[in-house]
């Protein structure tokens, strides 16, 4: 009773203080800036108090925001020294790329080892997710280039030592190289070597530099190595890898407790040296986001599900209780128990559910490409670079490869995001801004991380003629 009676003060004080800064913003009412700052700090005290009663991280991720919002309008020069707290945030979010992207891909692959029973339904089961990943990417791509979201952040006000000045990542080997062929070909020197950057020359360097791409292809390869070992030889590295993954999981969750200060540093150092006009790009990019998941359920899952003939009232009735697990918790791991027992009701062979779910949590996060996609350009027009088609599709081919070791926890796209932007010399400081919303963002794209990888148990059962097509039914007459 003591939660909801703070819940609804700070409903209401949320309310009162947007309405006088909506009255004070279209000089309505003419309210002194002192009086504006009292109401900003009540505000702020209000939410501290429900974030003390309430006692988890979510809560605390969307007061800090609000807290570095605050600090960034009255007290500029304050919010501007917290820099080095989200600087130190994004440093313990990119030590767990390496190992986390190794860990996942070679258990993902290696961890289905016996490739004669399994073979048929795993190049299914990737074909589909890479369609629909494809899909989600491109949908992003899209949106974010109609909404242009990203484009009239002030970037002179940024730090000049983190504006990158241009994307290219050619060495300068490789410019002494085109000056001895044809203009014509430089495009294609370039492709080619886009490609020859993706292998690696040393693994620990790749890791120290944090070249994705680099690390993806090794561990792919590693995995596929590992899968073709006797079982002897290839189960303590299948468990090592296994243990490693569960404990990068873990690694994870223990930096987000750090999220809620990194978050509010983040949004006070930009808001105070971008001012709170800042927000509105931000917010455009949440619709944004929330816009293009949408049209992605309409444009691709729901024709799946019509061609296929997939009672959708069912389907959805099913996935509702895991949906919304994900939604609240912004983790599909935390889903999983009962997105596989939904999906086995709903009439999905196990073995097929115990194979496609698991494997989809590393390779059909269709909401994270999405987002993945989205956020790189935002990031980009925030950055004042005028992206040409060929570089944007360039980010999106890494995406598309990168996208498929994203670990199902928490806010873990940042991790891509970051190593991306690293890649393509994108600037971290806009990556900073986007912390301070990211909690909003992860609620809608993990939901749709899971309602993808349930609809891709339905699509591989159909595809192998094993579905039962009278169950749909029968869970829709025990849940009524």
């Amino acid at each position: 009773m003591q939660k909801s009676k703070i819940a609804l003060v700070t409903l209401i004080t949320i309310a009162l203080a947007s309405i006088f800064t909506l009255l004070s913003e279209y000089d309505i009412l003419t309210i002194p800036l002192v009086g504006m700052m009292a109401v900003r700090w009540i505000t702020a005290i209000v939410l501290i108090v429900n974030a003390l009663t309430r006692r988890n991280l979510t809560t605390w991720i969307l007061t800090c925001m609000a807290l570095g919002v605050f600090i960034g309008l009255d007290f500029p020069n304050v919010a501007r020294a917290l820099q080095p707290l989200s600087q130190g945030f994004i440093k313990l979010v990119k030590t767990i790329v390496g190992p986390i992207l190794f860990a996942t891909l070679v258990y993902g692959i290696a961890g289905h080892s016996d490739l004669k029973q399994v073979g048929r339904m795993a190049w299914k089961s990737l074909l589909y997710f890479f369609c629909a990943t494809t899909c989600a990417i491109f949908i992003g791509l899209v949106a974010i280039n109609v909404t242009k979201a990203g484009v009239g952040i002030d970037v002179s006000k940024m730090p000049k030592e983190e504006l990158p000045e241009s994307t290219s990542t050619m060495t300068a080997s490789d410019l002494a190289a085109m000056e001895h062929i044809d203009p014509s070909t430089h495009g294609l020197y370039k492709f080619t070597a886009f490609f020859r950057d993706t292998f690696p020359e040393n693994i620990v360097k790749s890791v120290y530099e944090n070249k994705v791409l680099q690390i993806v292809v090794f561990a792919v390869i590693f995995g596929i190595g590992l899968a073709m070992v006797s079982e002897e030889k290839r189960k303590p590295m299948v468990e090592f890898t296994e243990s490693l993954s569960e404990a990068m999981f873990k690694f994870t969750n223990l930096i987000m407790y750090f999220a809620p200060i990194g978050v509010g540093a983040a949004m006070a150092y930009t808001v105070g040296h971008l001012g709170v006009e800042i927000l509105k790009n931000l917010f455009m990019l949440l619709a944004t986001l929330y816009l293009a998941l949408i049209f992605f359920i309409l444009l691709v899952l729901f024709p799946v599900m019509l061609y296929l003939k997939i009672p959708i009232k069912q389907f959805l009735l099913a996935i509702k209780e895991p949906v919304s697990i994900a939604f609240a918790t912004t983790s599909s791991d935390a889903a999983l128990p009962k997105a596989m027992s939904a999906m086995e009701r709903f009439g999905v062979p196990r073995k097929i559910v115990s194979f496609v779910i698991p494997t989809g949590y590393s390779f059909n996060l269709d909401g994270t490409s999405l987002y993945l996609s989205l956020a790189a350009i935002f990031v980009a027009q925030a950055s004042n670079m005028d992206l040409s088609i060929g570089q944007q599709l360039m980010i999106a081919f890494t995406l598309m490869i990168t996208s498929k070791g994203v670990a199902a926890v928490p806010r873990a796209s940042l991790i891509i995001l970051i190593a991306t932007a690293d890649q393509f010399g994108l600037s971290t400081v806009v990556i900073a801004a986007i912390l301070g919303i990211d909690e909003l963002m992860d609620m809608a794209r993990t939901s749709v991380n899971v309602v993808g990888n349930c609809l891709a148990t339905v699509v591989v059962a159909k595809w192998e003629g094993e579905f039962d097509e009278e169950a749909p039914f029968r869970t829709e007459e025990i849940a009524e």
